[in-house]
């Protein structure tokens, strides 16, 4: 027996009220043109968007909390907390820092070296030597107008203590010249004319350093900062 089959008529083209063949519907123009483009900037943004987190993800990862300087403390200076502060930075391994878990540590210390506000301390910058050492002695001096140099003194700069003359148009036969380290300076005097400066000398001159101090006839000498 054989199976019946039914062959159906191709459907005919749709026609208009005229009798006329209507034309295939076409495809919304540009649409396979922008798929790609769309396709290309999505994969795009997810690259770039994996590039920034890994990037936040590692500098996240590589910084720590160090110990920085929020206010300058000058060579020779005691360090307070207030001086301090944390801040978090991506660190060389090479570079000595402080980490913040030791700040207070560093209270109490002296600068071993001009801290500028805004630097990384670090370990060599600070000591707990307190001067005078063996050998040396500490003796302040009053100075006024003409017997300083115009540039202001910082302590660690070396000076010389320079003998001059008692009266105008005397000679000095002997020159005396003691070289010192400036260890401090106070602020000036109510008169805003005499600063007193505290000098660390050879402790067999300090006799001699007070002695010149007494008389009022010296001057103090910056030589070069240049270390």
């Amino acid at each position: 027996m054989k199976a019946n089959t039914t062959t159906r008529p191709p459907a005919a083209p749709a026609t208009d009220l005229n009798g006329r063949t209507a034309p295939a519907p076409a495809s919304p123009p540009g649409r396979l043109r922008r798929r790609p483009a769309m396709v290309l900037m999505s994969v795009g943004l997810t690259v770039l968007g994996g590039v920034l987190g890994l990037t936040v993800w590692m500098t996240a990862t590589n910084s720590v909390e160090v110990v920085a300087m929020r206010a300058p403390v000058d060579r020779g200076g005691v360090i307070v907390a207030e001086n301090l502060m944390v801040v978090r930075v991506s660190v060389d391994p090479a570079i000595q820092v402080v980490p913040s878990t030791q700040l207070q540590s560093l209270v109490g210390k002296r600068a071993a070296s001009d801290l500028a506000a805004g630097s990384l301390v670090s370990p060599a910058e600070v000591t707990d030597a307190i001067g005078p050492a063996t050998g040396e002695s500490i003796v302040g001096i009053a100075l006024g107008t003409g017997q300083l140099p115009a540039e202001p003194l910082r302590p660690g700069d070396r000076v010389r203590l320079v003998l001059t003359p008692a009266a105008q148009g005397e000679v000095v036969t002997s020159q005396v010249a003691i070289d010192a380290v400036v260890q401090g300076v106070t602020s000036p005097a109510a008169d805003g004319q005499t600063v007193v400066v505290d000098l660390v000398v050879p402790a067999p001159r300090a006799p001699e350093v007070a002695a010149l101090a007494g008389t009022g006839r010296v001057a103090l000498v910056l030589d070069s900062r240049e270390r």
